[in-house]
């Protein structure tokens, strides 16, 4: 099942992605208004999937979609994850997941414009798979961490890396307006397939930079939810992006740094696509 948001006159509404459109979930679950954190924190995602098929819901008429999970508490990134990125960065991998952090405003939808920073002269790309976290959580072992996440997402970890490295810490390059451009959809664990066979590329302006596959984490998904629930509580809709594999503009003879017109296209079998136009 495919989990969007759209605007609605009082707020993000869930819908289901169908071939024929999105499906307002709230009608389909006999609510006047329901959404994706509502919808993950009651646990009705299995009575969604049962009552998507109605034959009487009609798609929503040119839905304006918003990020999947649009009002997260807390959106947790995970640094140096892939063994191909630690690789071309010229370091160890580490032995526990950095993590950093993002907040409302880094969020934006598949198709969004993003405006480069004006702080800022070097933006960076990173093709990430994010998870979404389904229920709540704290000190999960790793075993049982899959049962823990609702589903995966495309994410693009935009970064300014003038700024990220401006301190000891990464998140003055990591937090300006847009900077995490999210989607199409929420992608249920069930349809995605296994956690560690998520494929997906990015192309900028029609050219191939990153390629990857969930199989080269070094933390996998179910090891950074043991690792994030003992430090912390997980909550429904939390978004943990996992990292982003080799080709990034930053390692790159030439640099490539963002500019404006700049068209980036992140591609997945599994996720979809996440298209994102840059501006200056």
């Amino acid at each position: 099942m495919r989990i969007v948001s759209y605007a609605t006159e009082v707020g993000a509404g869930a819908g289901v992605l169908t071939d024929a459109g999105v499906i307002d979930a709230a009608g389909l679950l006999g609510e006047s208004h329901i959404g994706v954190r509502e919808l993950l924190d009651a646990d009705r995602l299995d009575e969604l999937a049962d009552r998507r098929g109605s034959t009487e819901a009609e798609p929503v008429t040119d839905p304006e979609l918003l990020p999947p999970v649009p009002d997260p508490e807390k959106i947790i990134c995970i640094g140096l994850n892939y063994r191909s990125h630690a690789e071309e960065a010229g370091l160890e991998a580490p032995a526990a997941p950095p993590i950093f952090a993002k907040f409302r405003n880094a969020l934006a939808p598949d198709g969004a414009v993003v405006r480069l920073p004006a702080a800022s002269e070097k933006v960076d790309y990173e093709a990430e798979v994010a998870m979404v976290i389904g229920r709540r959580c704290r000190e999960v072992p790793a075993e049982e961490a899959t049962d823990a996440i609702a589903g995966y997402m495309l994410l693009n970890d935009l970064s300014a890396r003038d700024l990220q490295f401006l301190t000891p810490q990464w998140m003055p390059g990591k937090v300006f307006d847009g900077s995490a451009p999210c989607g199409p959809a929420l992608v249920t664990a069930d349809e995605a397939g296994p956690h560690d066979g998520i494929t997906f590329a990015l192309d900028l302006n029609g050219e191939r930079m990153q390629e990857g596959e969930t199989s080269d984490l070094i933390f996998s998904m179910p090891e950074l939810v043991a690792h994030l629930s003992r430090w912390t509580t997980l909550e429904p809709g939390d978004i943990v992006a996992t990292g982003t594999p080799s080709g990034v503009g930053s390692v790159r003879d030439p640099r490539v740094w963002l500019k404006a017109g700049d068209e980036i296209e992140i591609s997945s079998p599994q996720l979809g696509t996440l298209k994102t136009r840059i501006d200056g």
